[in-house]
């Protein structure tokens, strides 16, 4: 299993996957560039894709993997889809997380505003009251939940304030480019021979529910769950996914 996180997370996201999953499944869960435990690039212009493609590509080697079964969400359903452009033979099956090659223009828009900025915080519960606000429809979960969603987000700095776990500098290629991405289409079709799940928020503002009918009527064979009462993007534990995640996966 290669699970590949959004665009500022990390593999604390896929903390609990990983522990269902391990008794059967060797699980990776990289920290890309600039977030959770790598290190920051000093050139911003490193924060793209096709790097992060390569890191992956190189993780894979380094740690003897030739197959797997990508989970990802977001920007990593977004890499799993480029790895069945540039490794199509390691790609056993995908799961595209609330993603697709149609990206809805105000999700992006959300996301670029509360990412460029860094938001310190004195204090843990200053912190989850922060994401609760900034983030209403993530998930209806318990305060539980959000402690721990808001501990994988924020890190103590030196300062003795709570900042962003990642590197504010990883929206500079994004807004240089007004959020317009490339044409994902192509590699979205990339999939055509390779077995995907498409999970998707009811409340999703990323991707729509049109958008996930035209990735449908792309790939007729594309199995597709679409989570009850929350946005982008589901954390895969949901009741709704769990059990169909589960039988997908166990296919392969």
């Amino acid at each position: 299993m290669l699970c590949l996180t959004g665009l500022t997370r990390n593999s604390k996201d896929f903390a609990n996957l990983a522990l269902h999953l391990a008794p059967r499944r060797r699980v990776l869960c990289p920290d890309y560039r600039g977030r959770g435990r790598s290190e920051y690039d000093p050139n911003w212009r490193n924060y793209d894709p096709f790097v992060y493609l390569a890191d992956i590509g190189d993780i894979l080697a380094a740690c003897g993997v030739e197959r797997v079964i990508a989970v990802g969400s977001s920007l990593g359903g977004i890499l799993a889809m480029g790895l069945a452009v540039l490794r199509p033979a390691c790609l056993a099956a995908a799961v595209l997380n609330d993603i697709g090659p149609d990206v809805a223009p105000d999700g992006l828009g959300r996301i670029l505003d509360f990412i460029r900025a860094d938001q310190p915080q004195r204090d843990w519960p200053s912190a989850i009251r922060l994401l609760r606000d900034a983030l209403p429809l993530l998930a209806s979960k318990d305060d539980a939940w959000w402690e721990d969603f808001t501990r994988a987000t924020y890190r103590e700095g030196a300062d003795g304030l709570l900042h962003f776990d990642w590197d504010i500098a990883i929206a500079k290629p994004l807004l240089r480019s007004n959020g317009k991405f490339q044409d994902l289409w192509p590699i979205f079709r990339a999939l055509r021979d390779i077995p995907t799940l498409a999970v998707r928020g009811a409340l999703s503002d990323v991707l729509s529910a049109e958008g996930l009918a035209r990735m449908v009527a792309a790939k007729p064979d594309l199995e597709h769950v679409t989570v009850a009462d929350v946005g982008h993007v589901p954390t895969l534990d949901e009741p709704e996914i769990a059990g169909p995640l589960d039988a997908f996966i166990d296919r392969f």
